[in-house]
């Protein structure tokens, strides 16, 4: 058991988790701006993001580097000096760190040695998303970056496809359709939100489907970052339908795409009716399944 005393007399220094904005240099808090003048350094993600922050905020601390490539070296030498009584701010690129970055790292690896880690509360992306999406906030989950590896990435929708609550993700514009498309055979055609460039001059909130935000990114490329904010599991059933709960999920869901239709066309001799009645199951346009399907054997045939 580790209990913490975030402030009092103690024998090493504070690991402070500083919130920075995610756009808007005005969303920095009084108390943040204090934190970073008082602490003995500050270790950013990257310190040219960083020093514009602390230039505009005339922040003379010294600052070091402390990113997803030198972790293990830096964390253990910032480690060793919070335990010889100094005092560290942890700041990410923008918002709040130790969220889908390296600072989760640091933080475990003080909490383990016994330091104070205290936070800085500030802007943070995902739950700045949610509040403006339009869809439940009374419940959600938030998932981080989807896995880049397509063959990761299939199980991991398929875990989620049944949570209750409202879903957040990130996701990079270069990356943002083919997860959308992967969404839409995994979880069906749910209620979500598009959100990028939040608190900036373009920021830009698409509400609709998941089909909707697809045929509008065919017309406008993605650009700038992106929080998807996408229905639970319960705002998908038809009227009457209960609520999945742990481990009830729909029969289909399981199934790829492709065992899908085949189950169907077993069932009917008619590829073009299964197609139909998957397309039906998972609330996806037959043309969508159909130009899946099509896709999949032409990789197999490459």
């Amino acid at each position: 058991m580790n209990v913490q005393r975030s402030f009092g007399a103690g024998t090493t220094g504070t690991l402070y988790l500083v919130g920075t904005p995610i756009g808007n240099l005005e969303d920095m808090t009084f108390r943040a701006v204090r934190v970073l003048q008082e602490v003995d350094l500050i270790a950013a993600e990257d310190t040219r993001q960083t020093r514009k922050l602390l230039t505009h905020y005339e922040i003379q601390t010294r600052l070091v580097s402390y990113h997803e490539h030198n972790k293990q070296a830096s964390g253990s030498e910032l480690v060793r000096l919070l335990l010889d009584g100094q005092h560290i701010a942890l700041v990410s690129d923008a918002g709040l760190p130790a969220i889908s970055d390296p600072g989760s790292d640091l933080v475990v690896a003080a909490a383990e040695a016994g330091i104070p880690v205290v936070p800085v509360p500030g802007a943070n992306a995902a739950l700045s998303a949610l509040i403006v999406s339009a869809l439940p906030t009374e419940r959600f989950t938030f998932a981080g970056f989807p896995p880049r590896e397509k063959k990761r990435l299939q199980p991991w929708l398929e875990e989620l496809a049944v949570q209750e609550g409202t879903l957040l993700l990130y996701e990079s514009p270069h990356r943002l359709q083919k997860t959308l498309q992967a969404i839409a055979v995994a979880w069906g055609n749910r209620q979500m939100a598009m959100v990028r460039e939040l608190t900036k001059r373009y920021e830009e909130v698409v509400r609709g489907t998941v089909q909707e935000c697809l045929e509008r990114l065919d017309e406008h490329p993605p650009q700038g970052e992106y929080v998807l904010v996408l229905a639970g599991a319960e705002h998908q059933l038809p009227d009457g339908a209960e609520s999945p709960r742990a481990g009830d999920v729909t029969w289909w869901s399981p199934l790829s795409l492709e065992a899908h239709v085949r189950h169907y066309e077993e069932l009917t001799g008619d590829r073009k009716e299964a197609m139909r009645r998957t397309a039906q199951d998972r609330g996806l346009p037959r043309r969508e399944v159909y130009n899946t399907l099509m896709k999949k054997h032409d990789e197999e045939d490459q």
